[in-house]
C-alpha cells in the first residue's frame, strides 16, 4: 500500500529548532570553558552544530511523527470504519491533527444522523406493520364471523344465509382492495409499474370522475363542480388511467370528510407555459397542522379512532403521491382545520392545448 502523506512540518520545524539551539549553545559553552577556544572557533562550532543538529532533528522528528500518527490514525479509521481500505490507496492520509479532528467530528455527526434515520425507519416499520395488521384484521374477522355463524346453523335460514354471504363478500372485496393498493404502491416505489403516457383532455377526465362519484356525493350531500363552468378542453400528457385514479382518490377523500351541504370545486390553471395545476378544494373538516406532513404516508389516518367508519384502505393519498411523483410532477396540500383543504398537482401540457386558445 503506497502512502502519500500530506505533511505538516510545523511541529517538526519548531521542535528541531529548539533542540538544535540547545545543542549549539551547549557545544559553544563546552568549547569556550573546557577547551579555551578562541571566539571565532566557538562561533563556528556553534553554527556547525546548529545546522547539523537542526537538519538531523527535523528529518528524524518529521519521520517519527508521521509514522506515529499514521499507525494510530489508521487504527482509528479501521476501528470506526471511517474509511474503506481502498481509501488509503486513492487518498493521502493527513497527519495534520486539526484536520483529523475535524474528520472525526464529521464522522461522529454522520453516524449520529445515520442512527437517528435508522430509528425513524424502525419506528415507521413498526407503525406500518401495525397498520397493515389492523387493516387486514378487520375484514378478515368480519368474514370469519359471518362464515362461522353460517356453519353453526344459520345456513338453513335462506334469508340469513344470503345476507351473511353478501356481507362476507364485502369483507373479501375490501381485502382484495387493500392487497391491490399495496401491490400498486410496491410497484410504484420499485419502478416496476410502467406508465403509458398519452395525450388526453383533463377536463373530460374530471367530468367522468364527477359522473362516477355522483351517487356517493349525493348520499353525503356534497356538490361536485368546476370552479369555472365554461372551462375549455385542456390536453395534458400522462398515464390517463393513473391520473384518473389520482383525481378519484382525491375527490373520494373530499366527499368522505366534507360537511353536510358542502362543496368540492375543481379548477385548472396555467402554472407555466408547459405546466398546468389541477386544484381540488373543499370546505370540509380540514386537517390539523401537525397532521399535514404525514397525510401521504401509507395507512396514516388523521382520525385515530379504530372504527374506520369511512372505510377505504388507508392507502389512497399515498398512491396519489406515488403516481404524481412517477410522472415527475409535484403534489401540494394546504389545509386549515375547520375551514377546508386544497390538494393540487401539476401536469405537463401538450401542444394540442393551444388550438383552444389557452396560453
Amino acid at each position: 500500500m503506497k502512502i502519500n502523506f500530506k505533511k505538516s512540518y510545523k511541529f517538526a520545524l519548531k521542535s528541531a529548532l529548539y533542540i538544535s539551539m540547545f545543542v549549539a549553545g551547549l557545544s559553544m559553552m563546552l568549547a569556550s570553558s573546557l577547551y579555551k577556544a578562541p571566539f571565532n572557533i566557538v562561533l563556528f562550532s556553534g553554527f556547525i552544530s546548529l545546522f547539523c543538529v537542526y537538519v538531523f532533528a527535523f528529518f528524524v522528528l518529521q519521520y517519527r511523527v508521521e509514522r506515529f500518527i499514521y499507525r494510530r490514525v489508521k487504527k482509528i479509521y479501521d476501528d470506526v470504519s471511517l474509511l474503506e481500505s481502498s481509501t488509503f490507496i486513492n487518498k493521502p492520509i493527513n497527519t495534520d491533527m486539526e484536520t483529523l479532528t475535524r474528520e472525526v467530528k464529521k464522522f461522529a455527526t454522520d453516524k449520529k444522523l445515520e442512527i437517528e434515520m435508522l430509528q425513524i425507519r424502525e419506528e415507521y416499520r413498526r407503525e406500518f406493520l401495525g397498520n397493515v395488521s389492523h387493516e387486514l384484521k378487520t375484514p378478515l374477522f368480519t368474514v370469519q364471523g359471518y362464515l362461522s355463524t353460517l356453519l353453526d346453523g344459520a345456513m338453513d335460514d335462506k334469508t340469513i344465509r344470503k345476507k351473511y354471504l353478501k356481507r362476507a363478500e364485502k369483507g373479501v372485496e375490501r381485502l382484495i382492495y387493500i392487497v391491490e393498493d399495496l401491490d400498486m404502491i410496491t410497484k410504484l416505489e420499485s419502478g416496476d409499474l410502467n406508465l403509458e403516457f398519452t395525450k388526453f383532455d383533463i377536463v373530460k377526465l374530471i367530468q367522468n370522475v364527477f359522473d362516477l362519484l355522483e351517487m356517493k356525493a349525493d348520499k353525503n350531500n356534497i356538490t361536485l363542480a368546476f370552479e369555472n363552468e365554461n372551462i375549455k378542453p385542456i390536453f395534458v400528457n400522462g398515464d390517463k388511467d393513473k391520473i384518473q385514479q389520482v383525481v378519484e382518490n382525491l375527490l373520494v377523500n373530499s366527499i368522505k370528510y366534507g360537511k353536510d351541504g358542502g362543496l368540492t370545486e375543481v379548477s385548472i390553471v396555467n402554472l407555466t407555459n408547459k405546466k398546468v395545476l389541477v386544484r381540488i378544494s373543499d370546505n370540509g373538516e380540514g386537517i390539523e397542522a401537525q397532521n399535514v406532513p404525514r397525510i401521504f404516508e401509507r395507512f396514516y389516518r388523521v382520525d385515530k379512532s379504530g372504527s374506520r367508519t369511512e372505510g377505504g384502505s388507508g392507502l389512497g393519498l399515498s398512491i396519489v403521491k406515488h403516481i404524481i411523483e412517477a410522472h415527475k410532477e409535484k403534489i401540494y396540500v394546504e389545509s386549515e382545520f375547520g375551514v377546508g383543504s386544497e390538494f393540487s398537482f401539476t401536469l405537463e401540457k401538450t401542444f394540442i392545448t393551444d388550438q383552444y386558445g389557452l396560453k
